[in-house]
C-alpha cells in the first residue's frame, strides 16, 4: 500500500513538471522573428532595401553591400534591381520636368503670336518657343507653317537633321487655300492641323464642359435677324450660290468688303453678337474644317448657319442643337421660313441655346499649336517619319 502511494506521487510530480515544461516553452521560446535574436530579421523586414543599401549598391561597397544583404536577407541581384528601378523613375521624372524648345521657323503669315501662354493658357508647363534660329541645334522641335515656306524646301533639305529633332508640318487652311510642298514628303515627323487624324490636332476651337459662371452667362440682346461679313467672293463658291438664293427669300445685313461696308475687329464682334443668326458659310468643304466661322458665333451668343461638311462631322465636335445645317432643309426658301419663324417663336429660337447649360465654346489661339507640341513631345518619345503629307493632306 505504501509502495503503490508512493509511486502516485512520483507519477503527480512528473505530470506537473512536464506541464510547467510545456508552459515554459510556450511563453519563453526563443523566437526566430524575434528582432532580438542574433540574426533574426522580423516579417516587415524582409525583401526591404534600406538607404544603406542601396547607397552600397549604388557605390559598389562590397564590405557594406554584404553586411547590408545579411541584415535584410535581400540578394545582390534584387537589390541591384531596386537601385536601376529608382534611377530609371528618376531619369523619366527629371525628362518630363526638363524645358521643351520649339522653334518657330517663321511667325505664320508674319504675325507673331505670344509666347508666354503655354502654362497659363493651356495648362502646358516647362514649353520655351522662340524664333531664335540660332537655337536650332537645341530645339526639340522645328514648327514651319506651309503658307510661309513652300518656296523654301530646297533650302531646307539641305539642313542638318538631328535625329531626335522633330520637324513639325503647321497648317490651318483648307486644302484648297493650301500650297502642296513639292519633294518635301519625307521632310517632316509630324503635323499640327485642325484635322482630326493629326499628329497635334488644333481645331479653330472648342466646346467644353462650363463653369457655373459660364452657364449663367445671358444670351445677347439681338436686333438683326440674319448676318454675314464675307470679304473673299467668288461667285463660283456653293456658298455664294446659296446666298443668292437665300437672300430672295429672308433679308440679310451684309458686312465687309463684299459688301462695301468694311468694319473694325471689335465691330466684327459686335455684329455677330447683334443677330439672330449668322451665316458661318465656309470657302471650301472638307473634312473636319470647321473653322471661326462657326466658334465665334457660338462664343458670342448666336446661332450659326453652316455650309461645309456633312452634319454628322460638325456634330463629332459640336452640339448638335447649337447650329443649323442647310442640309436640314430641301431648298434655301425652306431655311428662310424657319429663320422667319424662330425669330418669332422664343421657345424655338431659345431652344438653340439649350446646350450652354452645360456646355461652353473656346476660340482656338494660335500659339496653341506651338504649345501643343510641347504637350507632344513630352508624351512621345517614339520615332516618327510622316510619310507623303502631301497624299495625307490633298488626296484623302
Amino acid at each position: 500500500m505504501l509502495l503503490k502511494t508512493q509511486t502516485r506521487r512520483v507519477l503527480i510530480i512528473i505530470v506537473l513538471l512536464l506541464g510547467i515544461g510545456v508552459v515554459t516553452y510556450i511563453y519563453y521560446k526563443p523566437s526566430l522573428e524575434s528582432e532580438t535574436y542574433p540574426g533574426a530579421l522580423s516579417k516587415s523586414k524582409v525583401d526591404v532595401c534600406t538607404e544603406d543599401c542601396l547607397e552600397a549598391v549604388k557605390e559598389k561597397n562590397d564590405q557594406i553591400l554584404k553586411d547590408c544583404l545579411v541584415n535584410n536577407r535581400l540578394s545582390k541581384q534584387k537589390a541591384e534591381d531596386k537601385v536601376s528601378n529608382l534611377e530609371t523613375k528618376n531619369e523619366n521624372q527629371r525628362d518630363f520636368e526638363a524645358e521643351i524648345l520649339v522653334l518657330v521657323w517663321v511667325w505664320p503669315f508674319g504675325a507673331p503670336f505670344p509666347v508666354d501662354n503655354c502654362e497659363p493658357v493651356f495648362g502646358i508647363k516647362n514649353c520655351r518657343i522662340t524664333d531664335d534660329r540660332s537655337q536650332y541645334e537645341k530645339a526639340h522641335a522645328v514648327l514651319f507653317h506651309v503658307r510661309d515656306i513652300y518656296n523654301q524646301i530646297p533650302v531646307l533639305q539641305k539642313l542638318p537633321r538631328f535625329p531626335l529633332q522633330m520637324w513639325v508640318w503647321m497648317n490651318s487652311e483648307s486644302p484648297d487655300f493650301s500650297p502642296r510642298l513639292n519633294g518635301a514628303d519625307d521632310l517632316f515627323n509630324l503635323t499640327s492641323n485642325y484635322r482630326r487624324d493629326s499628329d497635334i490636332w488644333t481645331p479653330y476651337g472648342w466646346v467644353m464642359k462650363a463653369t457655373e459662371e459660364e452657364k449663367a452667362v445671358q444670351i445677347p440682346k439681338k436686333d438683326k435677324l440674319v448676318c454675314w461679313i464675307v470679304s473673299h467672293w467668288d461667285d463660283n463658291f456653293p456658298r455664294v450660290k446659296y446666298f443668292n438664293e437665300l437672300s430672295k427669300h429672308v433679308h440679310v445685313d451684309g458686312f465687309g468688303n463684299h459688301f462695301n461696308k468694311r468694319i473694325s475687329n471689335e465691330d466684327y464682334f459686335n455684329v455677330i453678337r447683334s443677330c439672330k443668326f449668322y451665316l458661318s458659310f465656309e470657302n471650301s468643304i472638307f473634312r473636319d474644317y470647321i473653322s471661326e466661322k462657326v466658334y465665334n458665333p457660338l462664343v458670342l451668343g448666336t446661332v450659326p448657319v453652316v455650309i461645309g461638311p456633312p452634319r454628322a462631322n460638325y456634330e463629332e465636335f459640336i452640339p448638335r442643337n447649337a447650329f443649323i445645317h442647310i442640309n436640314d432643309f430641301k431648298t434655301p426658301k425652306d431655311l428662310a421660313e424657319h429663320l422667319k419663324l424662330a425669330d418669332q417663336n422664343q421657345e424655338i429660337y431659345e431652344s438653340y441655346f439649350d446646350w450652354r447649360k452645360t456646355f461652353v465654346a473656346k476660340l482656338g489661339r494660335p500659339e496653341e499649336h506651338a504649345c501643343r507640341t510641347c504637350e507632344y513631345i513630352r508624351m512621345n518619345r517614339n520615332f516618327r517619319v510622316f510619310k507623303n503629307v502631301n497624299k495625307w493632306y490633298f488626296e484623302e
